[in-house]
């Protein structure tokens, strides 16, 4: 791993070659009752450190410690709808019993003291479950087919009851994050998750209502998102995680055409959905290939709905099936600093959201701001055994 040393003098000389104002990120934005300082988000992350689900006072200050580096919107890690099998992975907080909820007004309230707007990413993990890790190994859990991440049948395919308890805990946990003051909501349907479960046409093989035609696998994500909008009213930020990648396979596509990721996303946009985070794992790597637009601007071309982009912002660093592959402060991120610019400046997307760097070094987005690049911290992976 590269040290210190060598990042700050790599940076330096790439400050120097720098010629674009990242102005752009700083300009304030509005989406119905969401009014942000700027175009900066903290992606959700999963930590694991929340051990009886709810979130403590360490938390409430590491989302706090975010809020003062500079980021306008905060999106929490992932947090477990109420369902029994809702969850995948022990120390995961969720939204939902008296405990947790208030663990989240805390952290609410302390965003707000740092001068940041906040939202919950509500999460049902499907099938998507390692019997090693979650919380209820005896639990199987519910997918649209029956099929795990293995695409391996371990169960039969959901009930149009399964369904309309996952369809109603979405709800409650939206009408949550209003009662504990948040400022919007974002629903996890990207991943391999079990929204994502539905879209996807290799995990979902069902011939009713909800399966076999593009609009069908669209209509589980369309139930939710009208649901939650039934709760939540007409002001309510509404927003929706989505990838074509999954977490044991990053060359997926939920669709392989613009064309046909228009007749999926279409019906989920007029449902009630704000914005669309479009995870990519590289912000600058073109979706499809007759352009050079990123899955956020095609998907805000194709729906004209707002779009946040992600995928290794300020980061030389890339992981392969959870384990870092490799790791250079090398001056190739802030070079790709420019273009982020650039195609925001464009309203290529509308946010830019930032994961691992932010991790790291939470004034991230003040450095940014200031030019104070040779201030900024690389990305170190022994952080994520630790909440600072």
């Amino acid at each position: 791993m590269a040290s210190l040393d060598d990042f700050t003098a790599s940076v330096g000389v790439e400050t120097e070659m720098r010629s674009r104002s990242p102005e752009p990120l700083f300009k304030p934005y509005s989406l119905k009752s969401l009014n942000l300082k700027n175009r900066i988000v903290m992606a959700p992350m999963t930590r694991y450190f929340s051990p009886t689900g709810a979130p403590g006072d360490d938390v409430a200050r590491y989302y706090r410690r975010r809020a003062e580096g500079g980021c306008g919107l905060i999106i929490t890690e992932g947090t477990t709808i109420e369902t029994r099998d809702a969850g995948g992975y022990k120390a995961v907080p969720h939204f939902w019993g008296r405990a947790a909820l208030e663990g989240w007004r805390r952290v609410a309230d302390e965003v707000h003291a740092g001068g940041a707007k906040i939202i919950p990413q509500l999460w049902h993990v499907g099938l998507q479950r390692d019997p090693a890790i979650c919380p209820d190994p005896e639990l199987v859990g519910v997918g649209p087919s029956g099929l795990n991440r293995q695409l391996e049948v371990v169960r039969d395919p959901a009930t149009p009851a399964e369904i309309q308890e996952v369809v109603d805990a979405f709800a409650r946990g939206a009408a949550a994050a209003i009662e504990t003051g948040f400022d919007g909501v974002q629903l996890h349907g990207a991943h391999g998750y079990l929204i994502d479960q539905f879209l996807w046409a290799r995990t979902n093989l069902r011939e009713d209502e909800f399966g076999g035609s593009i609009e069908r696998r669209a209509r589980f994500a369309v139930q939710v998102v009208e649901a939650v909008r039934r709760e939540v009213g007409p002001d309510f930020p509404l927003l929706l995680r989505i990838s074509q990648w999954k977490g044991h396979d990053y060359a997926a596509k939920l669709e392989d055409t613009p064309e046909r990721l228009k007749a999926l996303l279409a019906p989920i946009a007029s449902a009630g959905v704000d914005m669309f985070d479009c995870s990519q794992r590289r912000f600058w790597e073109p979706e499809y290939t007759d352009s050079s637009l990123n899955l956020a601007g095609w998907v805000k071309k194709l729906t004209g709905i707002p779009t946040i982009t992600v995928g290794s912002v300020s980061l030389d660093s890339d992981f392969i099936g959870g384990m870092l592959r490799a790791e250079t402060a090398g001056t190739g991120d802030l070079g790709r600093i420019d273009e982020l610019v650039d195609r925001l400046a464009q309203e290529e997307f509308d946010l830019v959201a930032v994961g691992r760097a932010l991790l790291s070094d939470p004034g991230w987005p003040e450095k940014i701001r200031a030019g104070r690049y040779e201030e900024l911290r690389p990305f170190d992976p022994a952080i994520l055994g630790s909440l600072e």
